[in-house]
């Protein structure tokens, strides 16, 4: 799998200029493609914006750190959380709106020696993760797409160049650029949705979107409380978007 999903056209900014709950499901098989990595999109979570969604990063207003999330549409909000990981998401709606998309899971159809040796722990190689494990859940979509803080406000959207793939690897899509393709969505029928992961405010809004069956999806956990680092403190939950 890869070469169909990987000559497919990036998606326009104006795909990203809805609410996040629609882009949501919307976004299911595309594939988002940063460096040498592309992850077909297999699970995402929606978040509202300022005053409507508890959950969001953005329900108390914008701040030094939720910043990028009231920028233009099609932008990478990329947040470090627990002190551990990073995770990332794509802006929805208008110019000071602040809503995302969080992605959660996917399949690796490019670059997956890449992805595997940036998720094996210390180096080791010896540590063969499966693939269905490099990218499922967000910490880990993350880190095999080499996603960091660094890449906070990186615009995935790449207008007027389309992607294509070669033997050598992903052209189109510029060195230190991200882009999202059209990819191959799901029939509508296998698309499912129900409360999202791990929050424990507006826990039963159904804006967690995945394909069903598909063994990329993370395993749904309802919030547990926890002890949270200073680094992981924010503007709402701290694993959402």
């Amino acid at each position: 799998m890869g070469g169909g999903l990987l000559t497919s056209a990036p998606l326009p900014r104006s795909f990203f200029d809805r609410p996040s709950h629609e882009v949501a499901p919307d976004l299911l098989g595309r594939v988002l493609v940063h460096g040498p990595v592309a992850v077909r999109l297999t699970e995402v979570e929606a978040y509202g914006g300022p005053g409507e969604d508890p959950a969001a990063h953005t329900y108390r207003g914008k701040t030094p750190r939720n910043a990028v999330m009231f920028g233009p549409p099609g932008h990478l909000y990329v947040y470090f959380t627990y002190g551990m990981h990073f995770c990332a998401n794509l802006v929805c709606l208008p110019e000071d709106h602040g809503s995302a998309v969080l992605l959660r899971a996917g399949e690796i159809v490019a670059g997956l020696d890449v992805a595997r040796e940036r998720r094996t722990a210390n180096g080791d190689a010896s540590r063969r993760i499966p693939g269905r494990d490099l990218a499922r859940g967000p910490a880990r979509l993350a880190t095999a797409l080499g996603l960091t803080r660094e890449h906070n406000g990186l615009d995935a959207v790449l207008e007027g160049a389309p992607g294509r793939f070669t033997q050598l690897g992903l052209t189109g899509v510029p060195a230190g650029a991200a882009a999202v393709l059209e990819g191959a969505p799901p029939e509508p029928a296998a698309v499912r949705s129900g409360p999202r992961t791990g929050i424990s405010t507006a826990k039963d809004t159904p804006w967690r979107f995945w394909i069903d069956g598909d063994p990329t999806v993370s395993p749904y956990r309802a919030h547990v409380p926890r002890r949270r680092s200073t680094a992981a403190t924010s503007v709402g939950e701290a694993p959402s978007s």
